[in-house]
């Protein structure tokens, strides 16, 4: 199932005394929140949603300065806040590209049709992406994220057909 929303970064703490955040970005384009005119805050469970008035970089971070919080004690205040944004002001993706989210938990089978098990965690090991399948016995299979080893990807029908290359498994 689709999410509406994506997690784009988490504030992990202030930056100044006029009120800017620092956020720990989960995209790799970081001018992505120059473009954005207001994201969703998750506090407590809900969702807030925050016009952003400037934005600057700091190191690998990048900080916030969300409208009507003036000063570090409003900023505190959301301190390890998830961001999100509307599916709809995600960027579009290139062909044979896709959202992490939209990955994690659908069903992995090989090329005779055996359910290895579900897509449970995507990380990057710098030369390719890494996922992790996991079966209901908690049992992990780490495949590349290569033209060679996934053979197709149909988030639509939350499926992913690899080839299991001897050795990986």
């Amino acid at each position: 199932m689709k999410q509406s929303f994506f997690e784009i970064g988490q504030i992990v703490n202030t930056f100044g005394i006029k009120g800017f955040v620092k956020i720990n970005p989960f995209t790799d384009d970081l001018e992505r929140f120059e473009e954005l005119k207001s994201v969703f805050v998750v506090k407590n469970k809900e969702l807030i949603e925050m016009q952003i008035e400037e934005v600057k970089y700091h190191k690998h971070l990048v900080l916030v300065k969300f409208k009507g919080i003036e000063d570090i004690n409003m900023a505190e205040k959301y301190k390890g806040c998830y961001i999100k944004i509307k599916r709809e002001n995600a960027r579009k993706l290139p062909e044979d590209t896709y959202f992490i989210a939209d990955l994690i938990g659908i069903k992995v089978y090989d090329e005779d049709g055996n359910l290895l098990g579900k897509v449970d965690d995507i990380y990057n090991n710098k030369s390719t992406d890494i996922y992790v399948i996991k079966d209901d016995l908690g049992k992990q299979i780490l495949l590349p994220s290569t033209k060679e080893v996934i053979k197709q990807i149909d988030v639509d029908e939350e499926k992913m057909v690899v080839h299991l290359i001897n050795g990986l498994v």
